[in-house]
């Protein structure tokens, strides 16, 4: 090559020199194709799943959708919020979405949505931190042992099922049996730093009635709400149910005692459903496609404790039984996967007893390692006595039970009456756990005297009482 052709080449050159590299590489934006119900199906479009995509719609507005699947060269969306104008060829643009969530102690008292945008007026978040939808998993190895009890301020739970701190446990009930109720107690009474309240699918008149009734300002001062009403697109309940979590495993890792409640997992898994179904998935056990039993897991055992020194995250999830019938799919999942569950019955709900916890139905898996051996004994005695009652109920109504034919029975028939005053609570009434485990033995002790004096023996001297958590 000659030098003239050099100094052309050098010429030509020189002309581009001027222009820079790109900070970020141009983006591939895609078109709409189709739409099927709440599915919508775009091509030329590169995306991964999960990224979040803008759809630009007529007249400069323009809708959020990730994206939930692809099959060969078309990309499945769906939308986040609710939506209306979509035309076909519109426009979809992959957005960045690794901006994080303001948070810090200053959220506390906040209600937010699924997506972190406030709903009470109070203006934007603030906080001195930044945080991401998922966080890293906690090595089951490294987690502290749940081995210290959580003060529910409900008697029948701290008295009988007792529940220790890091628990995970299920409030199985069916519609009308008053769980809100239960769980706005839970939240104005339990001792805990931070309370977090996810509620997921929830009619929206019951949003704002768990917050002003229920939850009320006092027990808001300590809260955050994440709602996402029934309205609400599926993948905002499920974004809702995951910032819920996600944030009580922020407060977990600032090292406070937290307490999660998310009403309900079943509206969780129903958002799933409906996602799955919609881009082809095909169901399994009664509607349900296999990814819902799989993403149901991967929400609870975000919960629990933290490592040695750290925080705790006690979660309640409600699950919403269908005609009462406990062997529902969610429910029967929820409850393989939990650490206990406390079970709701209508029969009590309609005798007026509340909370109308079934205590022969429900029970504490970590329950004998956060109690005394007395305490554990006097849970046991109570619960054979109220089932021994339940079994020679119909023969006791009709006076075909003769008294004196069976010592356990006849007692059971004396203290029934306490039982279920035991059981039974106010919604304005706080029943601590130390208070709760005295009335309990105080109880059982005086049925033992009662007993003793009718047959003409010493009464039995009560055990020495020991702490909560004492073994």
């Amino acid at each position: 090559m000659t030098t003239s052709e050099h100094r052309t080449i050098d010429q030509r050159l020189a002309r581009y020199r001027r222009f820079s590299l790109l900070d970020t590489p141009p983006v591939a934006s895609g078109r709409l194709t189709r739409m099927v119900g709440l599915t919508l199906e775009a091509v030329g479009l590169r995306a991964s799943v999960g990224q979040q995509c803008r759809v630009v719609l007529p007249h400069g507005a323009s809708l959020d959708a990730e994206v939930v699947g692809f099959a060969e060269d078309k990309t499945f969306l769906m939308p986040i919020q609710k939506f209306d104008g979509l035309q076909p060829g519109a426009l979809v643009v992959p957005v960045d979405n690794s901006k994080g969530l303001v948070m810090g102690k200053e959220c506390l008292g906040r209600i937010i949505n699924g997506l972190g945008v406030p709903l009470d007026g109070k203006g934007p978040l603030k906080g001195d931190t930044s945080i991401g939808l998922n966080a890293e998993s906690i090595n089951p190895l490294h987690r502290h042992p749940i081995d210290q009890p959580l003060d529910v301020g409900i008697r029948a739970i701290n008295g009988l099922l007792t529940v220790g701190k890091g628990q995970r446990i299920g409030l199985f009930a069916g519609s009308g049996v008053g769980k809100s109720v239960l769980l706005g107690m839970m939240t104005k009474y339990t001792v805990a730093d931070v309370v977090v309240v996810g509620l997921i699918g929830e009619r929206g008149r019951e949003v704002k009635e768990f917050i002003d009734h229920i939850l009320g300002p006092e027990g808001l001062k300590r809260a955050v709400v994440v709602a996402a009403p029934a309205d609400e697109a599926p993948l905002m309940r499920l974004r809702a149910a995951q910032l819920a979590t996600r944030v009580a495993e922020y407060f977990r890792d600032q090292g406070s005692s937290v307490l999660l409640l998310m009403d309900s997992l079943t509206r969780y898994g129903q958002a799933q459903r409906e996602i799955s179904l919609a881009i082809g998935e095909p169901p399994a056990t009664k509607g349900y496609p296999p990814s819902v039993f799989a993403r149901i897991p991967e929400l609870v055992e975000r919960a629990g404790n933290a490592a040695q020194g750290g925080g705790s995250i006690t979660a309640f999830y409600t699950v919403l039984t269908e005609g009462d019938d406990l062997q529902d799919p969610i429910a029967d999942s929820a409850r393989a996967i939990l650490d206990g569950h406390v079970v709701l019955s209508r029969q009590l709900a309609e005798e007026g007893i509340y909370p109308a916890i079934d205590i022969e139905a429900s029970i504490s898996r970590v329950m004998p390692s956060v109690v005394s051996d007395g305490h554990l004994k006097g849970a046991l005695q109570f619960k054979q006595l109220l089932a021994r009652y339940r079994q020679n109920k119909d023969l006791i109504a009709i006076g075909a039970y003769n008294p004196g034919s069976d010592p356990v029975t006849d007692r059971a028939i004396e203290r029934y009456p306490h039982l279920v005053q035991f059981v039974s609570q106010g919604i304005q009434q706080k029943a601590p756990l130390v208070e709760s485990v005295s009335i309990l033995q105080n109880l059982l002790t005086a049925g033992q005297e009662a007993g003793a004096k009718a047959k003409g023996q010493e009464p039995p001297r009560a055990p020495p009482k020991k702490p909560p958590g004492a073994r």
